[in-house]
């Protein structure tokens, strides 16, 4: 199976009349998205704004962000299952308008009012301290601006604004049909080298029980029941994983994030040169039981055992007790010959002296950290409020005071900053020692 990704870089965004792409600019019909997104009667209102690299804006009510793409070649479309019917997805051509993304905001307060299912958005600044600690300032965004029904469930309103958000950027991707790219990157898996060794990655993927999309899709579907599943890399390119839309906090990673799964490419890169690259397989983790734990961990391990894997890199996302299921896996792996590295972001505290993660085992002697997440943070005065809320909440727990988005905010952890945690080594994080 072979995929080749076609990149229409973007540098501006125009709101007008028409959708159109020249070197680099593109002009969306903003009318014309407004009334796609308002056809579901779950949206009763809807706008859009641009803001770039660099300017005073802060975005807040962030609940995903996605990357335009749309597939011209092949079988089935980009997000299958959200956006049309579950069909293989993973080969063929599929256009990408890199350096811009669509930012969903939505106005939402859930059904759930406290625990770890409670609903949150995040807040995404342009500039200075807070674009720093997020890879999505950098980009070119779009932000789509929703307001919700009043009353909807976490899925009803997971599902509007998924649908919103992919739908918009699949017709954003539309406008490069028939338009040369300036890059043509391929991927496939079937030039695998004699004596290289064999390796799979294992991405833990953090499940709830009691929320009903669980953080986590599949095709559409929420992979909260499932065991270990193996799919080729090339679904995540296509957008066959997606994220939550209810739940936007930097422990969980966005649509956009399993579009340019970071390990997935540069495990490419490396395919054929230094490894062979076999396959992804997408562990559920955060059972509630110790019981749980093992039985995934184990069928984890001997998935990864039957492709014939030599060595796994293995990586997560969110925190707590998920972090058990991912070392057990570790040891699983290793009791079998099968040689681990796990790549994980770190929790520490504030000032780094707390312990990095709850759980560890003897086997997990080989870690590459992606930096902390509990670090203080001073965001100043913005110029322009760009979203749904003026006012907002800078923790999740019941009864958290009520803050201006139009004023500088002290943050005592990077959670609600959208991209605040880098998951899987996005950035260009480096240290020292002194």
């Amino acid at each position: 199976m072979r995929l080749e990704m076609a990149e229409f870089p973007v540098i501006q965004v125009h709101l007008g009349s028409e959708f159109s792409y020249h070197t680099g600019s593109l002009e969306v019909n903003e009318e014309e998205l407004k009334a796609f997104v308002l056809q579901d009667k779950r949206i009763q209102d809807a706008t859009l704004a641009v803001a770039a690299p660099g300017e005073k804006v802060r975005i807040t009510g962030v609940r995903d962000i996605v990357e335009p793409r749309v597939k011209v070649q092949g079988k089935g479309q980009v997000f299958p299952g959200v956006l049309g019917p579950v069909v293989a997805v993973g080969e063929g051509r599929s256009h990408r308008l890199s350096g811009m993304a669509v930012v969903a905001t939505a106005e939402y307060e859930g059904t759930i009012r406290a625990g770890t299912g409670v609903q949150r958005s995040a807040i995404l600044d342009m500039w200075g301290p807070g674009a720093e600690a997020s890879r999505f300032s950098t980009l070119v965004n779009l932000v789509l601006i929703l307001r919700l029904e009043k009353g909807l469930s976490e899925l009803e309103a997971h599902t509007a604004i998924q649908r919103a958000e992919c739908g918009v950027a699949k017709r954003l991707a539309e406008v490069t049909i028939g338009l040369k790219p300036q890059i043509v990157e391929s991927y496939g898996l079937s030039e695998e080298k004699a004596k290289l060794p064999r390796v799979v990655l294992i991405q833990g993927c953090v499940t709830d029980s009691h929320h009903p999309n669980s953080n986590v899709s599949y095709y559409g579907l929420p992979i909260r029941d499932s065991l270990a599943t193996v799919i080729h890399p090339n679904e995540l390119l296509d957008g066959a994983v997606t994220g939550d839309t209810t739940r936007a906090m930097a422990p969980f990673p966005t649509t956009w994030d399993w579009q340019n799964h970071p390990l997935v490419l540069d495990l490419y890169q490396e395919h054929g040169r230094s490894l062979n690259l076999i396959g992804v397989i997408l562990e559920r983790i955060r059972f509630e039981t110790h019981h749980g734990k093992e039985a995934i961990a184990q069928n984890t391990a001997q998935l990864a055992a039957i492709l014939g894997a030599d060595a796994a890199l293995v990586t997560w996302m969110f925190a707590g007790n998920a972090i058990m299921d991912v070392m057990l896996t570790i040891r699983a792996c290793e009791q079998r010959g099968i040689k681990t590295v796990l790549v994980t972001f770190e929790d520490g505290g504030s000032d780094g002296a707390d312990s990095p993660l709850l759980y560890y085992v003897p086997e997990a002697n080989a870690v590459v950290s992606t930096g902390g997440r509990d670090r203080w943070l001073e965001l100043p005065e913005p110029e322009r409020v760009i979203g749904p809320y003026e006012q907002i909440r800078l923790s999740s727990y019941p009864g958290a005071p009520v803050v201006s988005a139009k004023g500088s905010l002290i943050l005592d952890g990077l959670d609600v900053i959208l991209g605040g945690v880098d998951h899987w080594g996005t950035q260009t994080w480096t240290c020292g020692s002194y």
